[in-house]
């Protein structure tokens, strides 16, 4: 008889709160099923029938992480605000969030940034859910007449590079003291007045120079 599926998903998430522990403890280096099955009291076969392999059970550890992150990311693009407002609150509450989790226990922080460093290509499905979010926002804001001459691929890239310290949980294991959500809100209003200029490669003098877009 299958076990009930409230019961897979049960055993499922208890090993998962396992795998925290185990990156507590020594890290995210090296995770092997075999160690988990050893940290549950379990054999290897019994955790084949939660998770088929490695990948599936990296793929809802990240699941979990990104869990609250996207949570945000998806109350912020439905709320009912303006753009330049959505977008700092999509930056800067997961900033926050991600912060929170530093200050509460750096060394889990560290740990989970080497196990995605690892395994980027379970990481880069949110990468790019991000991204998609960011796009709605982008889309609100040319319809309100920002960032105009600007495909939303650029728009989005070039936000990316100007936001990367505040939306990169790396940047805070070296610039904790020097990031803000005060900041923040400056960049923002750099950015929804900066990308409504562009660079004019036609100046007299042979080098760009910046024009206004109107």
């Amino acid at each position: 008889m299958a076990r009930p599926q409230t019961d897979i998903e049960a055993g499922r998430q208890e090993l998962l709160d396992i795998v925290e522990e185990l990156v507590r403890k020594r890290g995210g280096v090296d995770l092997s099923m075999t160690e988990l099955a050893t940290a549950a009291g379990m054999s290897p076969a019994n955790v084949y029938r939660f998770f088929e392999n490695k990948e599936a059970l990296l793929e809802a550890a990240a699941g979990r992480w990104f869990a609250p992150k996207i949570a945000i990311m998806e109350e912020v693009v439905a709320a009912d605000l303006p753009s330049r407002e959505k977008m700092f609150q999509f930056f800067a509450s997961r900033f926050a969030l991600m912060r929170d989790q530093f200050h509460e226990d750096p060394d889990m922080f560290k740990s989970y940034l080497e196990l995605g460093d690892q395994h980027f290509e379970v990481v880069r499905g949110y990468v790019d859910l991000g991204d998609h979010y960011l796009s709605e926002i982008v889309v609100q804001a040319m319809d309100e007449g920002y960032l105009p001459d600007l495909s939303i691929d650029d728009a989005v890239s070039l936000i990316n590079q100007m936001v990367q310290c505040y939306c990169n949980p790396e940047a805070l294991l070296y610039l904790d003291h020097k990031l803000s959500e005060e900041k923040l809100g400056m960049i923002v209003d750099t950015i929804f007045i900066g990308l409504g200029r562009r660079f004019d490669q036609k100046s007299s003098a042979g080098q760009p120079h910046i024009k206004i877009v109107t």
